[in-house]
């Protein structure tokens, strides 16, 4: 019974870092996520990412050198709207991966490897200062000063999942996430700070029945952002995240997360109507699990709204 109730509590910390992963590869260290959009334009956005993290576990505890690697892509889609006036977004974000985990149990090499879809994302942004709802050619008048803005995302637990297996995609529970954001412009240079919350519902399914709970995740990023004339613009970020902490059946896990995160990001026009921006970031500092480095590519395309 010991042997289990270890086993199921060091799956946990897995299931802390491949959810971790999966959120801070798509939302962690986003540069321009608050900036002002021609009402009615679309993107379609495509990209691969590539995360590679350990779980940091107690010496003496039976299970050591857990390690998950994932090799993800991405699909997205977004439109501009007018917000009663005020500037905004609606996305959509499906993730694939192909995810593989190992570890050594009590000397004995563990391993699985699987595939699936990953929990899709919604999220609504709308920008409440500073950047009205503008058509293309009012658009092309506006200079950015200050920008203060939020957001609303809600992660669906429909993401590739088994409760009997060691490793999985998909999280079996909802999240929610609200975001408050500022953007200040200095010419070409921007500078940014936007803080976040997210709330998880319980999974009731874990390892064979078990249920866990996890306590909000609050983060804090900021960006410098440079835009050159060519349209080029290259970004540097640093994020703090902590809180998660998780209980199994009713007993606390000493899972706290307190983790600092250094990215950039560069982005580049290659037509009137495509780009691509590649990232990358690092873990700097991490308290426990989550540790984990992360790369990847994004291609946009974008129409309407009179480009």
């Amino acid at each position: 019974m010991r042997m289990r109730t270890e086993t199921v509590t060091l799956l946990l910390a897995i299931l802390v870092l491949v959810a971790t992963a999966f959120e801070a590869s798509a939302q962690d260290l986003e540069p321009r996520a608050y900036v002002n959009t021609p009402v009615g334009m679309n993107f379609l956005v495509a990209g691969y990412g590539y995360l590679d993290g350990g779980v940091g576990t107690d010496p003496s505890a039976p299970l050591q050198d857990a390690k998950v690697t994932t090799h993800s892509a991405l699909f997205a889609y977004a439109r501009a709207l007018d917000v009663w006036g005020m500037s905004g977004k609606f996305d959509l974000v499906v993730p694939y991966a192909w995810a593989s985990g190992s570890a050594s149990y009590r000397g004995e090499s563990r391993e699985r490897s699987v595939s699936g879809f990953a929990d899709p994302r919604f999220r609504f942004s709308v920008n409440f200062y500073g950047a009205p709802a503008l058509s293309m050619p009012e658009f092309e008048k506006y200079r950015q000063d200050l920008i203060v803005g939020g957001s609303l995302q809600l992660s669906a637990p429909l993401g590739q999942y088994d409760s009997s297996k060691l490793l999985n995609i998909g999280t079996n529970r909802w999240s929610i996430r609200p975001e408050l954001g500022i953007s200040k412009a200095f010419g070409p240079l921007t500078l940014e700070l936007a803080t976040n919350v997210t709330f998880y519902t319980e999974n009731d399914d874990f390892f064979g029945g078990h249920k866990v709970e996890q306590n909000p995740i609050y983060s804090v990023q900021g960006h410098l952002v440079y835009r050159f004339r060519s349209g080029i613009w290259a970004a540097a970020g640093a994020d703090f995240y902590g809180g998660g902490r998780t209980t199994l059946d009713g007993e606390r896990q000493e899972n706290l997360q307190q983790n600092w995160r250094l990215g950039g990001t560069v982005a580049f026009p290659v037509s009137r109507k495509h780009s691509l921006k590649l990232f990358a970031s690092t873990g700097v500092s991490t308290r426990t699990g989550s540790n984990f480095d992360a790369l990847g590519v994004v291609w946009q395309y974008r129409w309407g709204g009179g480009i």
